[in-house]
C-alpha cells in the first residue's frame, strides 16, 4: 500500500481551494443557467417574479446552509497535509452527497413539475452555491503567500 500512496499524485492546499471554489462556482451557474432558461418562456413580470424568489432563496441557503458548509471544508483542507490527492477538495461523503443531489435533479427535470416551480428551486440552489464558492477564493491568495513564506524561511 505504501508504494502505491507514493506514485499516487498530490497537489498543495492552495489547489484544493481553487478546485473547490471552481467546482461549487461552475456547478451554481450551471444551475442558475438552467432556470434562466426555463424562465426565458414565461412573460417579462413571471419571470422577474421567480428570479426574485429563487434569489432569495439563494441568499438564505447561502446563509444559513452553504456558506457553514463551504467553511467546515476550508478548515477540513486546512488541516490537510502540505499536500493532499487532487481529489481531497472534497470530503468523501460529499461526493456522495453530490451524486445524490445530481440524481435528484434529474428525477425532477423528468418529473411533471411545472418549469418555473424548479427554476426557482435550481435559482436557489446555484445562487447559494455560487456566493459559498466565493469563500474559498481568499484561501488560494492566502496560501500562495504562506508557500512563499515558508520557502523563505527555509531559504534563511
Amino acid at each position: 500500500m505504501g508504494a502505491l500512496r507514493s506514485k499516487m499524485p498530490t497537489i498543495g492546499r492552495r489547489w484544493l481551494y481553487l478546485a473547490a471554489g471552481v467546482l461549487w462556482g461552475a456547478a451554481g451557474a450551471m444551475l442558475c443557467a438552467r432556470a434562466c432558461g426555463w424562465l426565458a418562456s414565461e412573460d417579462t413580470a413571471h419571470a422577474l417574479l421567480h428570479l426574485s424568489i429563487g434569489a432569495v432563496c439563494g441568499t438564505l441557503i447561502y446563509r444559513f446552509k452553504f456558506s457553514r458548509v463551504a467553511d467546515k471544508n476550508i478548515r477540513r483542507i486546512g488541516r490537510l497535509a502540505g499536500r493532499a490527492h487532487p481529489l481531497a477538495f472534497q470530503s468523501p461523503p460529499t461526493y456522495l452527497l453530490i451524486a445524490f443531489m445530481m440524481s435528484l435533479g434529474i428525477v425532477l427535470r423528468r418529473s411533471a413539475l411545472p418549469r418555473h416551480l424548479l427554476a426557482i428551486l435550481y435559482l436557489g440552489i446555484g445562487l447559494g452555491l455560487v456566493l459559498a464558492s466565493l469563500r474559498y477564493y481568499p484561501y488560494v491568495q492566502s496560501s500562495a503567500h504562506a508557500q512563499v513564506s515558508a520557502s523563505e524561511s527555509a531559504g534563511n
